[in-house]
């Protein structure tokens, strides 16, 4: 993939991807010791009890692959690069190690978020207040575009957490509306992202500001030569934490979305396809245990017969409904995430996401097929009026088009 480099010259990303790779060889290997520790749980990461309440209650289920095994050092103070695609759950990753790490009794900045868009910062803003809301957390975004004035007002009225864009974060340290005196951890989110919109000086700029002893955490999609030398002036003896691309495909899968204006006009909808997904196996998505329950109670009381799974029954109670899904006895499946990369069942050619994801990458766990298959399926996601970007994220983030759906479904499958 060639584009242009901030200087304007063609740069190519395979050779930029083995330039680094030279750089690591040549001089990283007394730099970053890689941390391979993983946790299959984010009850086994030894979080705060509060902080646990609004990870379970944002939806998250099972941490992904960077969460497992990127939560812990970061909360350990460790400086951390972190390398894993976008959409692979890297914001909670962070937000859950600076929120594990904060004093709540002292209202001044100690957590400095960059990110390289004014809608990046604020989604992080979202997920930090989500994630820390029984923590009682205070966090602003300082972004471009607002008023300067009212930016000066939150921040002295006292913050836990800054998230924002260089520009607007260095004119309030340079202004002292932000005070650097209590700042202990500095995440730069998107590093080759920031780089590349040419933020590098403005970084350096802001890094000057803070206080010298502070842990430092770079996340990010690729690491070209800027962001490694940016690691280099920056980080002391940091550990790296490397996640792969998962090894799954859209290929072949019809994605379409119904738009259902509201969540209680969902349960109508599904009814409304229950037919065309008793011809052959699906699975319907939700995003929580509880939600099983309750969707498979409903459709259960409309004379429907359905399975359903999650993680709070027992292993033994879970293989017998998938194994009486696996040999057809049952047609319909309700479940949740956690067990999205367990079902691989030959015969599933319908997924319905009744719920969007969380976070895009789980998308390609709940509907993705292992390429060397090759089946055909169908895959359904019932959008309300706040889906709408969750439904773009996933577009951009797999680059393809969800169409609405078409009046002849049954056909397709």
């Amino acid at each position: 993939m060639a584009g242009a480099a901030p200087d304007g010259s063609q740069f190519d990303a395979r050779q930029f991807d083995s330039k680094m790779t030279e750089l690591l060889n040549a001089e990283g290997q007394e730099f970053f010791t890689s941390y391979d520790e993983a946790y299959d749980t984010f009850d086994a990461m030894g979080l705060k009890e509060n902080l646990l309440r609004g990870i379970y209650a944002y939806g998250f289920e099972k941490p992904s692959a960077i969460q497992q095994r990127g939560i812990v050092p970061f909360c350990k103070g460790l400086d951390v690069i972190q390398q894993a695609q976008s959409g692979t759950g890297k914001t909670a990753t962070f937000c859950s190690g600076v929120l594990q790490q904060l004093d709540y009794e002292l209202l001044d900045c100690q957590a400095l978020v960059l990110a390289p868009t004014r809608e990046l910062a604020q989604q992080i803003e979202k997920v930090m207040r989500a994630l820390g809301d029984y923590l009682g957390v205070k966090v602003h975004a300082c972004v471009g575009g607002t008023s300067v004035r009212e930016d000066q007002r939150i921040l002295s009225s006292g913050i836990h957490v800054v998230v924002g864009t260089p520009g607007r974060v260095f004119d309030m340290l340079r202004r002292q509306s932000l005070r650097p005196d209590h700042i202990k951890m500095f995440v730069l989110d998107e590093a080759d992202e920031m780089l590349s919109r040419g933020f590098k000086d403005q970084i350096y700029d802001i890094f000057q500001l803070l206080p010298p002893k502070i842990q430092v955490g770079v996340f990010s999609a690729t690491m070209p030569p800027e962001a490694l030398e940016i690691t280099r002036k920056f980080m002391n003896k940091p550990v790296r934490i490397l996640v792969k691309r998962d090894e799954l495909t859209l290929e072949g899968i019809k994605q379409f979305y119904v738009n259902v204006e509201k969540e209680e006009w969902k349960l109508e909808t599904l009814c409304d396809l229950y037919e065309t997904l008793a011809i052959t196996q699906s699975v319907i998505f939700v995003n929580t245990r509880r939600k099983v329950d309750l969707l498979t109670d409903q459709m259960r009381g409309r004379d429907h017969t359905v399975s359903a799974t999650h993680g709070d029954m027992d292993q033994n109670t879970r293989d017998i409904i998938m194994r009486e899904f696996r040999s057809g006895s049952s047609r319909v499946l309700i479940t949740t995430d956690l067990l999205a990369r367990g079902i691989d069942v030959q015969q599933v050619s319908l997924v319905i996401n009744y719920d969007l994801p969380t976070q895009p990458e789980n998308y390609l766990h709940r509907i993705g097929r292992s390429g060397r298959f090759g089946r055909k399926g169908v895959a359904i996601n019932f959008a309300t009026k706040d889906d709408e970007r969750m439904l773009s994220d996933i577009q951009r983030f797999y680059n393809v088009v969800i169409e609405e759906l078409p009046a002849n479904v049954a056909d397709l499958l």
